[in-house]
């Protein structure tokens, strides 16, 4: 394939037709009623391929909220989990179904990889059914601000310096989701709502709350070094929106731990979605009505 791109004897854009059987309806769903549109929105950190994925949860989000544009901003596909044992369920499959649903009635779907999905930076460029693959992508808001979207891996010193260390971390940390998943079927047992125990340790432990600090900083001086009024990431799987030195800082979060997505109106405004919070509440809604 390299080869052939190299030699430039395949187009830099390859289309296929999606049959019919690929977007079966979902029976468990009922279209229309609380669809929410919204001009843009980005999605990171799902690992499809991993047990520790909330697939159910996701493609919950996705059939219920519709977008003009989609930003997959990397770690969509866990290469790095599968390349070890392959676990792939029924729900990660009508994942993917939705997506390309979604790119075959006219929502424009940008894939922007990461590192967890870096097998798919041998294709940079391509397209394959309606999703377009790049290394980053500049977003324009409604309100007329120019986003650098991006992973982030690549403002990782573990991942550019020790990458034996990242995959050493990452092992540590599928154990601490393991450990989450036996937690939290145990609250849900006893009638509680599910909580992170990953993100909890995460965010109380010293030396992660630095990493953190420090990734924003890094990611928020490259957007600025560039021009760019803003940057939208993922990556350390905390979602956030705020302003630093008059550059917007965006993370989407992830969907193993705080099933999070971002999101832009019609005039521009970018916020958070939990989706974890915001089903609960329109359950609790549909109760009282």
């Amino acid at each position: 394939m390299q080869s052939l791109l190299q030699e430039g004897e395949i187009h830099d854009r390859v289309r296929f037709e999606e049959p019919a059987w690929l977007f079966p309806e979902d029976p468990g769903f009922q279209r229309g009623g609380g669809r929410k549109r919204y001009r843009s929105i980005w999605i990171s950190d799902t690992h499809l391929g991993t047990r520790g994925c909330k697939a159910e949860l996701l493609l919950e989000f996705l059939q219920q909220h519709d977008c003009d544009q989609l930003y997959l901003v990397g770690d969509i596909v866990d290469g790095w989990s599968l390349k070890k044992s392959w676990f792939w369920t029924e729900d990660q499959n009508r994942v993917v179904r939705e997506i390309l649903k979604k790119s075959s009635q006219g929502t424009r779907v940008t894939y922007v990889c990461g590192n967890h999905d870096e097998f798919l930076r041998d294709y940079l460029g391509l397209t394959f059914g309606g999703v377009e693959l790049c290394n980053e992508a500049v977003h324009d808001t409604a309100d007329g601000r120019r986003l650098l979207v991006l992973h982030g891996d690549s403002f990782d010193v573990c991942i550019r310096n020790a990458k034996w260390l990242a995959l050493l971390g990452d092992q540590a940390y599928r154990f601490c989701l393991t450990l989450n998943t036996a937690f939290n079927w145990v609250r849900k047992r006893c009638g509680y709502d599910y909580w992170s125990l990953a993100a909890y340790l995460k965010h109380k432990v010293k030396n992660a709350v630095s990493y953190v600090a420090s990734f924003e900083q890094a990611v928020i001086a490259e957007a600025s070094r560039r021009g760019f009024d803003g940057v939208v990431c993922g990556h350390i799987h905390h979602a956030e929106v705020r302003e630093v030195d008059g550059v917007l800082y965006a993370n989407d979060g992830d969907w193993v731990e705080s099933c999070t997505a971002l999101v832009e109106d019609s005039v521009g405004q970018v916020d958070i979605v939990r989706w974890c919070e915001e089903r609960q509440l329109s359950q609790v809604a549909g109760q009282v009505s």
